[in-house]
């Protein structure tokens, strides 16, 4: 174990790999034994490993953070998230002509004291999830930190917009659940898996995304707050994380064999201006190095 210095302290396996095929050995070494896992009678929860891509800012990276606590660092309660949310609905319907019928904020604080809407999901709940997840898609931010089951995906999003000033790229892998339920205290963190079986924007199904938030019951009322803290008292048998760091440097490398099999910008986000980015790359840099 190694300890990765940031707000929290927050422990878990780090890895320094030479290069990119040393990352694809371990992703099957690793994972591939999730499979026998499941063929376990013993075993009750096994969770699908789920990837993460992170372009390092600088050689001090980025922390497993969500969109909305990089917009809004103090941590948010529950309800006031909805909130916003909810008064940014009726722009969101006008300007894009669909609807969401979600539950008014006075509908969803009562819910929130029923039980916690993570964990007991209810059907009045599938839409408030499938609109925060279009929000997540379309820049609003988001509690949701998302996550992609392809590890290749992942390795998209890491080395796309890898800066060259920078001496690597992460990709994260989480296992919720570990062969057993998980564990809970009363006014500590927690980690919530929503998974992906959702009706929401498409590049949901494009990048094989599920999600995951961290809240925390405390004074009688729920608020967000960061997966590291969680990370940092882990247990061997829940929410277990690595840490993949691959040189930046391989950058070009693997975006060639990513868009081999169809893993480009144009593939995950649909948009005119990924296509053109996605040609580009190709035009320039299709071959073992840039045109001259």
């Amino acid at each position: 174990m190694e300890v990765e210095p940031g707000r929290h302290n927050a422990v878990y396996e780090i890895m320094d790999l030479p290069n990119w095929e040393a990352f694809e050995e371990q992703v099957r070494a690793r994972f591939a034994e999730r499979d026998q896992l499941r063929r376990d009678p013993r075993a009750t929860h096994v969770s699908t490993p789920l990837f993460r891509g992170q372009s390092n800012q600088s050689d001090k990276s980025w922390q497993l953070d969500t969109t909305l606590e990089r917009y809004a660092p103090c941590s948010l309660k529950v309800c006031g998230y909805y909130e916003a949310v909810y008064s940014a609905k009726y722009q969101i319907e006008s300007l894009t002509g669909r609807r969401w019928d979600i539950m008014t904020p006075p509908e969803y604080e009562k819910r929130l004291k029923r039980s916690c809407p993570f964990s007991v999901v209810e059907p009045a709940d599938l839409p408030v999830y499938e609109f925060m997840i279009y929000l997540r898609h379309c820049g609003f931010p988001s509690p949701l930190l998302d996550w992609s089951r392809s590890p290749y995906v992942a390795a998209f999003f890491a080395f796309n917009q890898a800066s060259p000033a920078v001496s690597c790229v992460s990709i994260y892998a989480y296992i919720e659940y570990g062969g057993e339920g998980k564990e809970g205290v009363g006014g500590k963190a927690k980690i919530y898996g929503l998974g992906p079986t959702v009706r929401s924007h498409r590049r949901h199904v494009l990048q094989q995304c599920e999600y995951t938030v961290c809240a925390v019951h405390s004074e009688h009322e729920w608020c967000y707050t960061c997966h590291e803290s969680v990370f940092s008292e882990r247990k061997e048998t829940q929410d277990s994380l690595w840490k993949f760091n691959i040189p930046s440097s391989e950058r070009l490398k693997v975006l060639r064999i990513l868009d081999r099999y169809n893993l480009n910008g144009f593939s995950l986000f649909g948009l005119e201006e990924s296509l053109m980015e996605t040609i580009a790359l190709r035009a320039f840099f299709a071959r073992e190095g840039p045109l001259t």
